[in-house]
């Protein structure tokens, strides 16, 4: 075939503007890797603070070395140290993950974008929109605190704020009480987030790490206290030099804190006590201890030293020890009573797993469950993942072999280690009203969500509860 000249001319003319368009771009794209963010001050000294809290906790004391680091955040060790060398940017997003393999949230104010020589400086944002980031968010599986940069958690009415602004006031105290795996864990560790970025220091006792000795006798229970608030303040343990037994552990406890912790920083110290129901079984030790920290909430009125000091107590039963008025803790402070998730809040957390519900599909999950947030997220894991459909979720004729099964197995196990309270729980669920149970039985079966109180009178707390047990002890 014969190719007239002009055409030919025509055709290597637009051949060539079509390399240069491609040199371009390349060259272009080039420009843009080359973009990248690095540490603020202020995020470096974050993440710091972050990284020696965990060498503490998990890695006893030691620091971190870069192989640590680099198994811990997921990055290349070449990548971590340009992290703190903060000479070299680094994609946002690895930072995002460094930050987060701490509980760290990257804020805007943690880094600082770092562009080539001559390039103009575009809006950040706009070439990468969060819709973007959303598509990537893979749902999590749920289990214990949700992360503090996870886009499912959800936030209750006014109840964080609450904490936010409380944990700021000197003495403060906080009491967060719910059944387990409603979300207290999840909301103390964004109290401490909000309290360690006004400079605050946090420390958190989980007294379910305790051995069970410790709980037998009140001065190695008080010993025992002090040594983990200095081990998270990361102070040499001086108790020897503080505990007198002339005044007794009480007084030496208080003598410690005064004398030695509280006045070895400037800074507000927040202490967050996890799982206190641990101490009800003793209730000798528990009434003590309560009585002490009440004391302490008392003296942040009179005296400056006690005005650094900020309480946050977490438990999941109602306290069932007797306390007089003036000695407990559980009466003073901002109470904080965790509510379930309502069929609203149901329905945005499934957006947010790009599911598509109607306000009716919210409806019948929030009945099903009662608005409990670990089975509202487990239905919707397993329903986003494909794994089952609402409908199957729904279905309570099958419900021993559906997504549930473990959790239901697992609180069955539970009831049959106690008999008494396997009774209590049968006679509230062959009731068609109101159960008036013992006030520990009660608090139990509360704490662990399988009724809801009004003073000392008990319904099963959902309808999975009420299906699912019905079939197993209908002939208790």
């Amino acid at each position: 075939m014969k190719v007239e000249p002009l055409n030919l001319l025509k055709f290597c003319l637009s051949w060539e503007i079509e390399c240069d368009r491609m040199i371009l771009l390349q060259h272009q794209h080039k420009e843009k890797r080359k973009r990248g963010v690095i540490l603020t001050l202020q995020g470096l000294q974050k993440l710091e603070a972050a990284k020696a809290e965990s060498e503490l906790k998990d890695n006893n004391g030691n620091r971190y070395t870069l192989e640590q680091m680099s198994d811990r955040t997921r990055l290349a060790i070449n990548t971590v140290m340009k992290i703190y060398a903060r000479e070299i940017g680094v994609d946002r997003s690895t930072l995002k993950r460094c930050f987060s393999a701490f509980n760290l949230v990257l804020e805007p104010s943690d880094y600082s974008w770092v562009f080539p020589q001559g390039e103009e400086v575009e809006e950040p944002e706009i070439a990468q929109p969060p819709e973007k980031e959303e598509k990537d968010i893979e749902p999590e599986l749920p289990g214990g605190q949700v992360p503090l940069n996870s886009p499912f958690y959800v936030e209750r009415d006014s109840i964080e704020s609450e904490c936010y602004k409380a944990i700021l006031q000197p003495g403060a105290l906080i009491r967060i009480q719910a059944p387990r795996r409603m979300g207290k864990s999840s909301l103390m560790a964004r109290i401490l987030h909000k309290a360690a970025e006004q400079g605050y220091r946090t420390i958190t006792i989980d007294f379910q790490l305790a051995d069970r000795e410790i709980f037998q006798d009140l001065d190695k229970f008080l010993r025992w206290f002090c040594a983990n608030v200095g081990l998270g303040l990361q102070l040499r343990n001086q108790i020897e030099d503080y505990w007198d037994e002339l005044f007794g552990s009480q007084v030496s406890c208080k003598m410690y804190f005064e004398q030695y912790l509280l006045t070895s920083t400037t800074k507000p110290v927040v202490l967050a006590l996890d799982d206190i129901d641990r101490l009800f079984p003793y209730p000798n030790l528990a009434s003590d201890f309560f009585g002490l920290l009440r004391t302490w909430h008392e003296e942040a009125k009179n005296r400056e030293i006690w005005r650094k000091l900020r309480l946050v107590v977490v438990h999941s039963t109602e306290i069932y020890i007797p306390l007089t008025a003036n000695k407990s803790p559980f009466n003073v402070g901002l109470p904080i009573e965790l509510p379930p998730f309502n069929s609203e809040q149901v329905q945005d957390l499934a957006k947010r797993q790009r599911l598509d519900w109607s306000a009716e599909d919210a409806n019948q999950l929030t009945a099903l469950v009662n608005g409990n947030p670990y089975l509202v997220r487990l239905a919707l894991y397993h329903i986003g993942h494909g794994d089952v459909t609402l409908e199957q979720v729904l279905q309570t004729h099958n419900i021993s072999a559906g997504i549930y099964s473990d959790r239901l197995q697992r609180e069955q196990w539970n009831l049959q280690q106690e008999p008494d309270l396997l009774a209590a729980f049968v006679r509230v669920l062959k009731s068609g009203t109101p159960v008036e149970l013992d006030l520990v039985e009660a608090s139990k079966l509360q704490s662990m969500g399988l009724v809801n109180l009004q003073g000392n009178l008990a319904t099963v707390s959902c309808q999975l509860y009420r299906q699912y047990f019905g079939d197993r002890f209908r002939s208790n």
